[in-house]
């Protein structure tokens, strides 16, 4: 099943999935293609732009190194660099971006976003990755530790995302490592031990967060490391899901943005409307309602500073926080080839 549903995606991963506007091709995460997120510029253009899909922030790069054509794409913090140093992308002209100076200075305060070259990235969303359970199947208790993934009692009952950055980030979680900007070779070997030993529980990595929801959904797992918007999806089907971002190891959060590609083959114009109109107020609320995420706008997220998803899946936590912000190229690479030797059972 998990082969089948892993061939399928590949074989729709980097094709127009959504062909519209000819003009601008977003590269992105399936889901953001909600047309309320960028309102403002399908009332301008009068459509949404074309969007092409992909599930893991990897797998994206290496298919626009390989050639594939965008003219913006939708990274993860970490990811940055990976284009930089590539020469695959290139400053944004923030003068045709009259809100960029309401993004909260903290997502913007890495040398890799922002240097004496220019803006390389507009970070436009942030969420969590925590625990997702049925709470009725799954005893509160049991979750209030990260070693709920690696509890014989849930042997085939726990899904986890087919995504290194995400697994490593509970893995060191789990094992007392809270800042991955400066692991030492003891505490990445801890974290693969402890990755194994979870390999052991998983029913099947999810590749998106509508796979995970459907997982929880059918019945076949109970527990997820899960995004927001896989709760979000299973809310919204009526499905019992309990978000726990407080067990005592801690938590994860990320934030996301837009890149400008090199060559790509549309308007460039049109890909400053595109950002425009994620950067509007308004914006917030369709992303929050649509995916459960935060906006990176301090001007945005005061429209929805009161929303109970707000409250709960995106507020301060008591408990410790691994940010998923830039770290070391080399030792990413190292995570990514050790988590496929254990997906494959080494």
């Amino acid at each position: 099943m998990r082969l089948l549903i892993t061939t399928a995606l590949a074989s729709a991963i980097a094709l127009p999935a959504l062909a519209a506007d000819p003009d601008l091709t977003v590269f992105d995460w399936a889901g953001f293609e909600e047309p309320s997120i960028f309102q403002g510029y399908i009332d301008k253009h009068g459509d949404s732009p074309t969007y092409a899909f992909y599930g893991d922030d990897d797998e994206a790069f290496q298919k626009i190194a390989s050639g594939f054509k965008a003219d913006v794409a939708h990274p993860c913090s970490q990811m940055v660099s990976k284009y930089r140093d590539a020469g695959l992308i290139e400053p944004w002209d923030t003068s045709k971006i009259p809100n960029f100076d309401k993004i909260d200075p903290q997502f913007l305060e890495s040398e890799v976003f922002k240097d004496a070259e220019g803006v390389w990235y507009i970070p436009t969303d942030w969420g969590a990755t925590a625990i997702a359970y049925n709470p009725e199947t799954v005893p509160a208790e049991d979750v209030s530790t990260l070693q709920v993934f690696t509890d014989p009692k849930y042997q085939g009952r726990v899904s986890l995302p087919d995504s290194s950055d995400d697994v490593w980030a509970l893995a060191y979680l789990a094992t007392g490592t809270t800042d991955w900007t400066d692991v030492t070779d003891e505490q990445f070997a801890a974290a693969a031990d402890w990755l194994r030993k979870a390999h052991g529980n998983v029913a099947a990595y999810w590749a998106d967060p509508s796979e995970q929801a459907q997982l929880m959904a059918s019945g076949a797992v109970d527990i997820a490391w899960s995004w927001n918007d896989g709760v979000t999806y299973l809310r919204a089907d009526n499905f019992p899901v309990a978000f726990q971002r407080a067990p005592k190891e801690g938590s994860s959060t990320f934030f996301c943005g837009y890149i400008n590609l090199k060559d790509g083959p549309g308007n460039e114009e049109k890909a400053y409307d595109f950002i425009n109109a994620w950067l509007e107020p308004r914006a917030a609320k369709a992303l929050l309602d649509t995916i459960g995420y935060g906006h990176t706008s301090t001007e945005a997220m005061a429209t929805i500073a009161d929303e109970p998803a707000v409250k709960e899946g995106l507020s301060e936590v008591d408990a410790p926080i691994l940010a998923q912000t830039p770290n070391d190229p080399a030792q990413r690479e190292k995570q990514l080839a050790e988590f496929e030797k254990i997906k494959a059972g080494f």
